[in-house]
C-alpha cells in the first residue's frame, strides 16, 4: 500500500473541483491539512469507498517538512547525471562549461555539476535547490511572453490559488509593511529591477530568480482607510517553463528568504511583531 508522504500525492487522490463541501477553499488547502495530520480522507464527501480503503490511515507524515525536502532534492539530484546539461544550457538560458551548467538566480550563479552536485553563490536550501533543478530538468524553454498574469490565471492556477495567497502573497506583504528596506534590498541585493508602474501599484519591481522565470511583485501603500496590498505576477510562459507545483514552490522559497533577511536586520525579531 502507497504511504501518501506529501500533499501533492494527496492532491491527486482528490476531484480537484474545489467543491468546498469539505470547509476547506480549495483541495490544494484540504490535501495540505490532511498532510498536516488536521483533517482526514474522510472527510472528503467526494473520495469513493475504494480510494479510502487503500489509503485511510496512510497520510501521517513520518518525516519533517526539511526532510521531505531534502529528500526531494537529492531525488531531483539523481537524475542529473542522465541528463545533458549541454542541451539543458540553451534551453533554460544558462551556459556548459567544464561539465557544469551555470544558471543565474537573483544575479547569483547557481553552479550543477554532471555528477548532480550543487555550488552556489546563494545559501544553498532546498527552497532555493528544488525550483532550480526542477526547471533544468524539464523547462520547456518557451520564450518569455512579455504578459504578466496573477498566478490564478495559469491553466491548474485555481486548484493552487487560495493556498498561494496564504502562503505567498499575505506573508510578502506582511513583509513589505513591517520592513522599509524590503524593495531596497530586492534592488541591491536581488539585482531587481524597477519598471513602470504595472497595474497602477505605487512599486512595481521585477526580479529574475531564474533566467526564463521573471516575477513581478507590485505593491500598494495604504490608502484612504483601506490597507496595503501585494500580488505577485508571472510571464505567461512561467508554467510550460516551471510547472505549477514548481512556480509555487519557487515563490514560497522567495517569500521564506525575504522574511529570513527581514528578521535578520530586524535584529531576529519576528516579522510584524
Amino acid at each position: 500500500m502507497s504511504e501518501l508522504n506529501n500533499p501533492m500525492a494527496i492532491l491527486n487522490l482528490l476531484e480537484q473541483s474545489n467543491c468546498r463541501e469539505c470547509g476547506e477553499p480549495t483541495c490544494m488547502a484540504f490535501a495540505a491539512a490532511v498532510f498536516r495530520g488536521q483533517r482526514s480522507l474522510e472527510e472528503c464527501p467526494r473520495l469513493d469507498q475504494e480510494t479510502l480503503e487503500r489509503f485511510g490511515g496512510q497520510t501521517t507524515s513520518k518525516r519533517s517538512t526539511e526532510e521531505d525536502m531534502d529528500e526531494t532534492v537529492r531525488e531531483l539530484q539523481s537524475k542529473i547525471p542522465q541528463t545533458d546539461l549541454a542541451e539543458a544550457a540553451t534551453r533554460v538560458g544558462g551556459h556548459y562549461a567544464e561539465q557544469t551548467l551555470t544558471v543565474t538566480v537573483l544575479g547569483k550563479e547557481f553552479h550543477i555539476q554532471a555528477d548532480g552536485q550543487l555550488s552556489s553563490e546563494i545559501h544553498l536550501t532546498p527552497w532555493v535547490s528544488i525550483p532550480v533543478l526542477t526547471y533544468v530538468l524539464n523547462s520547456a524553454g518557451k520564450p518569455l511572453t512579455g504578459r504578466w498574469i496573477p498566478f490564478r490565471e495559469f491553466t491548474e492556477g485555481r486548484v493552487w490559488a487560495g493556498l498561494f495567497e496564504q502562503r505567498c502573497e499575505k506573508p510578502l506583504k506582511q513583509v513589505a509593511d513591517s520592513y522599509p528596506d524590503l524593495f531596497r534590498d530586492m534592488l541591491e541585493i536581488f539585482s531587481g529591477r524597477r519598471t513602470e508602474q504595472h497595474f497602477e501599484s505605487d512599486v512595481s519591481i521585477v526580479l529574475w530568480p531564474l533566467p526564463l522565470v521573471p516575477l513581478l511583485v507590485c505593491y500598494w501603500l495604504p490608502e484612504d482607510g483601506m490597507e496595503s496590498s501585494l500580488h505577485l505576477f508571472f510571464d505567461a510562459s512561467a508554467e510550460d517553463n516551471l510547472g505549477i507545483q514548481g512556480v509555487y514552490a519557487l515563490a514560497t522559497g522567495l517569500v521564506r528568504m525575504f522574511e529570513q533577511l527581514a528578521a535578520r536586520h530586524s535584529g531576529g525579531k519576528a516579522v510584524g511583531a
